[in-house]
């Protein structure tokens, strides 16, 4: 199974999170499906170009969370992740990147008016044409 992972080279972020986080993320918005049988550690290493080690700890991470399970000589198959988690998630992803925002725009001295402003008007232009 090929997963839509992209790793930024250039990133200051390290490798492990990032694949991480988008692992996660298309398993809490469901792209990924409960049950779905992921590829080897090695497979998916190769795929990504990255360490075998890199990958089992995405795996590992992502099993302690319960969004994986691992069954000796089966594989790695996605958790069943239910709604209340799925809310949780991505209420908490919204939040970590508005107060991202926020912050630069407090460091290059935006004023409240001028952030809400600027929010409104990228939320037209993303949402336009969705409704």
């Amino acid at each position: 199974m090929w997963i839509p992972v992209q790793i930024d080279e250039n990133s200051a972020e390290p490798l492990y999170h990032q694949i991480e986080t988008q692992l996660r993320s298309l398993i809490i918005s469901g792209v990924i499906a409960e049950g779905t049988l992921l590829p080897s550690i090695r497979e998916f290493a190769g795929d990504l170009k990255c360490s075998v080690i890199t990958v089992r700890r995405v795996y590992q991470d992502l099993e302690n969370e319960g969004l994986l399970r691992t069954r000796q000589g089966t594989g790695t198959f996605v958790s069943n992740v239910g709604e209340g988690a799925r809310e949780n998630y991505k209420r908490d992803a919204v939040t970590k990147a508005l107060e991202t925002a926020v912050d630069v725009a407090h460091s290059v001295q935006c004023t409240r008016e001028e952030l809400v402003e600027l929010f409104k008007e990228i939320v037209e232009r993303k949402y336009k044409g969705q409704e």
